[in-house]
């Protein structure tokens, strides 16, 4: 399964990466079958989220490190270096840029754009 991972290097300039997340099979919930899943990673806040069609925001660093997964519509986001990734739904983001220059993001299209975002800090 692989993710798109932005994150910031020394000089504060934004990357995307693709990261692979590992997934070993696992009996998960007895008695059913064994199936496929990561690690466990600790979470502190889950939000469910809308950004109006036409939104579009000042470029910044992720306040926290965070996860989105698209639900509907899509969102245009691009790193400081000039990389724009379009993130829309199934998609999986990880924000890691909480310093530097950060990232744009833009809602494409005539849709509002719906996520779930889970924090960990």
């Amino acid at each position: 399964m692989k993710v798109h991972h932005l994150d910031a290097d020394e000089a504060g300039e934004s990357h995307w990466h693709d990261v692979d997340v590992g997934l070993a099979e696992r009996v998960f919930a007895p008695p059913a079958q064994g199936i496929f899943v990561s690690q466990p990673e600790a979470a502190r806040t889950t939000l469910f989220l809308r950004l109006p069609a036409g939104w579009s925001e000042p470029t910044h660093p992720t306040p926290k490190r965070q996860t989105l997964v698209g639900l509907r519509s899509a969102i245009d986001v691009t790193a400081s270096d000039g990389e724009t990734r379009r993130i829309g739904p199934g998609d999986i983001w990880r924000m890691a840029d909480r310093t530097g220059k950060g990232h744009h993001t833009a809602v494409v299209g005539d849709e509002d754009f719906e996520a779930v975002m889970i924090q960990f800090d």
